[in-house]
């Protein structure tokens, strides 16, 4: 049994402009930048909601069989758990190298909520847990192994990705509890942990309204953060060091929690780099970087073998047709260095 760290007051607004003054602006960005792609897959119903069937979109290694035993990544897309309309496609590009690895891609449609401010993202959690239990309880046909499944997801996907992963309770009714929805391994971009105080106002944050404190329960039930126990499966985590959904500060607290408890967590900063930054719409050079990185995690958990594959011609190829989405950060990003390990 998990037991939390400790009550933080939220005034929140992550991925919102209070929080993180560009952080809606970016996913606004990349949504519209991906508004006329598709989920690369094939789509299955992994719940029904009323009459709505939510889908998971499975990606196969070009030498799939179903008597296979691969690794699989369940991947959810960020968006402050509220956009994300049409279909998942956040991570289209990272599934199709990840194939060429033998991994399964798999990426996850979820219910969204209309503000993150008036409303936790309970529905959006229980359909996380919903949809990793599905994967698991199929994993024999999806030729899956059930001992080999990733959770991974950016911002508040990555929220979500850790959640599966950290968090006890807030689950479906209509689940199958006997049925594990914990992921093996954790890969998280710029991930809302939902760790920082924001008790005290910020200048930019003083016209903006708090969040009453029965919200803040609620957060607190859904939150990575407060509930680091030596349980957790290990992960890496990528994060600019100019996020303000994730600052450093909140990241070494959240290291440092993981350490006491024995869970390893890897990180990588990326200097001049604020929210969001790792997509192919973004940046090829930063989606090249971050995918090396999570691949090398990978192998270091035995799911891949060899070093990485990815070349500058493959990123270039999976980039044919991709929207390019604006970056303030451009200028920066031409100027820094590779990534710097904590």
């Amino acid at each position: 049994m998990k037991t939390p760290l400790g009550l933080l007051a939220f005034s929140f607004a992550l991925a919102s402009a209070a929080a993180a003054p560009d952080a809606r602006t970016i996913d606004a960005q990349d949504a519209k930048a991906s508004a006329k792609a598709k989920p690369h897959g094939v789509p299955h119903v992994y719940k029904t909601v009323g009459d709505r069937g939510l889908r998971v979109f499975v990606l196969n290694p070009p030498d799939w069989k179903a008597t296979d035993r691969r690794p699989a990544i369940v991947w959810f897309h960020g968006g402050g758990w509220e956009i994300g309309k049409g279909g998942p496609t956040s991570f289209n590009a990272q599934g199709e190298y990840f194939i060429t690895r033998g991994v399964v891609s798999i990426q996850v449609e979820y219910r969204l909520i209309a503000n993150n401010r008036k409303e936790a993202p309970i529905v959006s959690s229980l359909d996380a847990k919903s949809a990793m239990r599905w994967v698991r309880s199929h994993a024999e046909e999806l030729g899956v192994d059930p001992k080999r499944i990733a959770a991974g997801g950016g911002s508040a996907g990555g929220h979500l990705a850790a959640f599966v992963g950290m968090v006890e309770g807030t689950d479906d009714p209509a689940d199958d509890l006997k049925v594990s929805c914990r992921p093996a391994a954790m890969l998280l971009y710029n991930p809302a942990l939902l760790g920082r105080d924001l008790s005290e106002p910020r200048a930019a944050e003083t016209a903006k309204p708090t969040v009453a404190s029965s919200l803040v329960k609620q957060y607190e039930a859904i939150s990575p953060f407060l509930n680091v126990s030596p349980d957790d499966p290990p992960g890496i985590i990528l994060v600019g060091d100019q996020d303000g959904v994730l600052p450093l500060s909140e990241l070494k607290r959240f290291l440092a929690l993981c350490k006491t408890a024995g869970v390893r967590m890897d990180s990588v900063v990326y200097p001049g780099e604020g929210h969001s930054f790792f997509g192919i719409a973004r940046s090829l050079d930063r989606f090249f970087d971050t995918t090396i990185e999570v691949d090398k995690f990978l192998g270091s958990l035995g799911w891949v073998q060899g070093p990485p594959t990815l070349t500058r011609e493959f990123v270039n190829r999976l980039a044919v047709g991709v929207t390019h989405a604006p970056n303030k950060s451009e200028r920066e990003r031409k100027k820094a260095k590779p990534g710097q390990k904590n």
